[in-house]
């Protein structure tokens, strides 16, 4: 773990602040990118951590703001040829998967995510190699060479359902990366798991003791936690999930306040959806050196006006799959839609 902590280390030492723009050169720079989408025959699909900013001129140009499977599959439905994905390089190249007679672009290839950088391919097959009897379930945080080695993909609002299903016929399961998300799959299914010890860095870093101290100031206000934080910090929740997850908790709790750990690009949705009630991020490690994420992932705040912009005028930034790897890496994923498809289905039936 040690050297995997070393290559997040070394990509974020080299992350280069962004320049702001002044109010004239944002709005000048939407337009620029409006117009560029109806040139382009490209449609905008935004993570919800990115900046508002992106999120809105996502929904102001007929896109989509959403998790990264959403946005695949968004994607693959729109009749544009060009997809524009604003988020890391792994939601990329889910598009790419999904969409392989698309082109899809980014405003950098450089934002990348600590699940992917610590799940290296290779090492991650080795791993696999040494528990050949158990089923091999990925997270979408996750490159597509390490999807192609895997039985199935899984995004955190389905984790729970899948290893559910799979327990139940009695299959042993190696998970990978995200060790908390992991551990909480293991410990509300009971299945026989074996974790890759992988993190996401925004995450890793609220701790229980901060919201203790905040639920002192804020007494009424509930705790939203995504699973990727750590064990002690999933305890205090109300509601544990997804980003999607997150923001429904929102909707249909009755709470007024909300103390929210996960990254505060969710914010936007959050505050738009139910602008009635207040949003309290939750509490990092620290600041300053002790603080490498302060709530927000380094990374998507690499996706800005102006990159992105460029890459729709000047066709950089091209999000390539071997076509070999995006066929094996369909296969998990294929199995994940159906997946969520017949639940769906089954649900809809049972109402």
């Amino acid at each position: 773990m040690s050297q995997i902590n070393e290559m997040v280390r070394q990509h974020l030492d080299h992350l280069e602040p962004h320049r702001e723009l002044s109010a004239v050169e944002q709005s000048m720079q939407k337009e620029r990118v409006k117009r560029l989408l109806r040139e382009k025959d490209a449609v905008l699909v935004a993570h919800y951590y990115t900046d508002p900013v992106l999120q809105e001129l996502a929904e102001e140009t007929g896109g989509c703001v959403s998790d990264s499977l959403e946005m695949a599959r968004f994607g693959h439905a729109h009749k544009a040829s060009t997809l524009v994905v604003a988020g890391v390089r792994f939601m990329g190249e889910t598009a790419k998967i999904l969409s392989p007679e698309k082109r899809v672009l980014m405003p950098t290839l450089e934002a990348t995510c600590s699940l992917d950088i610590g799940c290296p391919a290779d090492e991650f097959a080795a791993f696999c190699d040494q528990h050949p009897d158990r089923t091999v379930v990925v997270y979408a945080n996750t490159s597509a060479a390490v999807k192609a080695r895997a039985d199935w993909v899984v995004t955190s609002s389905i984790a729970l359902p899948i290893v559910e299903h799979l327990d139940a016929r009695g299959e042993k399961i190696l998970w990978a990366p995200d060790k908390y998300l992991g551990d909480y799959v293991r410990r509300s299914t009971g299945a026989d798991m074996i974790l890759w010890d992988g993190l996401c860095i925004v995450h890793e870093e609220f701790k229980a003791k901060g919201i203790h101290d905040l639920k002192n100031i804020y007494p009424d206000a509930a705790v939203l936690v995504h699973p990727e934080s750590p064990a002690p910090v999933v305890d205090l929740a109300d509601s544990v999930g997804s980003t999607s997850q997150i923001i429904e908790a929102a909707r249909t709790m009755p709470n007024k306040q909300f103390i929210v750990a996960t990254d505060q690009g969710i914010f936007y949705k959050l505050q738009q959806q139910v602008p009635d009630k207040e949003f309290i991020i939750a509490p990092t490690a620290g600041s300053g050196a002790t603080c490498r994420s302060c709530a927000h992932c380094p990374w998507m705040a690499m996706n800005a006006l102006d990159n992105l912009a460029d890459s729709l005028e000047y066709g950089t930034n091209e999000v390539f799959v071997d076509p070999a790897i995006g066929a094996r890496a369909m296969v998990p994923l294929k199995r994940m839609l159906d997946f969520a498809a017949e639940r769906k289905r089954k649900q809809a039936a049972s109402a």
